[in-house]
């Protein structure tokens, strides 16, 4: 008897032990806290975002086609009707991100709290699965975001993404949708591609797994180099939105020379021309 009881207090004691030891539970985050979160892949919660930084959606020049079908995507999935996984790829600074959040914003307003923004960052990706664990039990629609997406040669983080997109025995929340931005139309190096196939027994099939991440998107949106014309209408949009104090010619003339200075033309380099133009004037971007 007394060696049983010995025994269980023995036990009891180890119990206690690992208790003491086990992390505690990670905090969590009602989703009516918010519209948008930042997925804190640490310690496993979502941080609410107060303000998220984004520009209006009709301040965004020059990609008129991606922008309404990206919308229209976004618009129905918050209905609750069918909608796609989407993939924005392509230049650089030509308003990828930007579009998200503005989507986002638009049918908020549209349909006030009908959808909540969560911001994935890249090297967060594996832990995708525990995010989506998480949001299958809310009845809110939720886009998950990830900016800048892509893959090198060593990172298998993909499988991931890939199993959540499509193809895990639980498939994808129906709640939760999945948009991304990359430079790359294949989220993968074109130097990796090419050393695959070269170096494969079959070569049509060595890379197959990899490109084939990309086809879980339904919607690839391409964003290519601006015209002069589509940045200066970027230009004149954010000026005459910020009541820039400043003529038409000379707008044109000093935003021309900007883009000419950094050797490109895009969203971005309008909007950093216009935070020049403002400091200038002695105007507030309010």
């Amino acid at each position: 008897m007394t060696d049983t009881t010995d025994s269980a207090g023995f036990l009891k004691r180890i119990v206690e032990a690992l208790e003491r030891l086990a992390p505690p539970p990670a905090p969590t985050t009602g989703l009516d806290e918010a519209d948008a979160f930042v997925w804190n892949a640490e310690e496993g919660r979502l941080d609410p975002v107060a303000e998220v930084s984004r520009v209006d959606l009709s301040l965004i020049k020059g990609i008129d086609r991606v922008r309404d079908i990206l919308l229209d995507n976004t618009r129905r999935f918050a209905g609750g009707l069918p909608a796609n996984n989407a993939l924005l790829w392509g230049a650089r600074g030509m308003g990828k991100s930007s579009m998200v959040k503005a989507a986002h914003a638009a049918v908020n307003a549209e349909t006030p709290g009908s959808l909540i923004l969560i911001e994935i960052h890249r090297e967060d990706i594996e832990t995708l699965p525990r995010l989506m664990t998480q949001l299958r039990v809310h009845e809110r629609r939720v886009v998950i975001f990830c900016d800048d997406l892509s893959f090198d040669h060593d990172d298998t983080s993909y499988k991931s993404l890939k199993a959540v997109l499509e193809g895990g025995i639980e498939g994808r929340p129906k709640n939760v949708i999945f948009y991304a931005t990359s430079n790359r139309r294949h989220l993968m190096p074109r130097d990796m591609m090419e050393n695959e196939r070269s170096t494969a027994i079959n070569p049509s099939e060595a890379v197959e797994e990899k490109v084939s991440l990309s086809d879980r998107f339904g919607l690839w949106l391409g964003f290519h180099n601006c015209s002069q014309a589509d940045y200066l209408d970027m230009v004149a949009g954010y000026a005459a939105h910020y009541g820039l104090k400043i003529e038409a010619d000379a707008l044109n003339a000093e935003a021309i020379e900007w883009s000419a200075t950094r050797g490109s033309r895009s969203g971005r380099v309008a909007w950093q021309f216009i935070q020049d133009l403002a400091g200038r004037l002695g105007q507030t971007l309010g």
